[in-house]
């Protein structure tokens, strides 16, 4: 079991910014999971990786193909109060699910 959250590296976010927005992301995603996969990823360690995207259109291509994987997946969009405009697209989480299929999604991308 395995999750990814691949946030968007051309927005320049701040450390403590990135840091946030991942943690939406993982909560999120793991929010929208199935009881039983929640179990699993937990007792599994919660392994967990961060990735790079170059840009929106890239998180959503790959929300679109987490969807089509049928993995549980959460797209975060900032709500403006610091470094970002409201609204602005920051990270995508992908998982938790089977690590294979993870990988599919977002086996190609490069660690954070």
């Amino acid at each position: 079991m395995k999750q990814a959250i691949v946030a968007r590296a051309d927005l320049g976010m701040g450390e403590g910014k990135l840091a946030a927005q991942v943690a939406h992301a993982s909560l999120s995603a793991y929010e929208d999971a199935p009881e039983r996969a929640r179990s699993a990823w937990k007792g599994d360690g919660q392994k967990k990786v961060v990735l790079r995207a170059d840009g929106e259109r890239q998180l959503f291509d790959l929300a679109d193909a987490a969807e089509r994987e049928g993995l549980p997946h959460a797209v975060v969009r900032d709500a403006g109060h610091t470094q970002l405009d409201p609204g602005t697209v920051t990270a995508l989480a992908v998982g938790p699910g089977d690590e294979a299929a993870v990988d599919r999604v977002t086996g190609d991308l490069s660690l954070y």
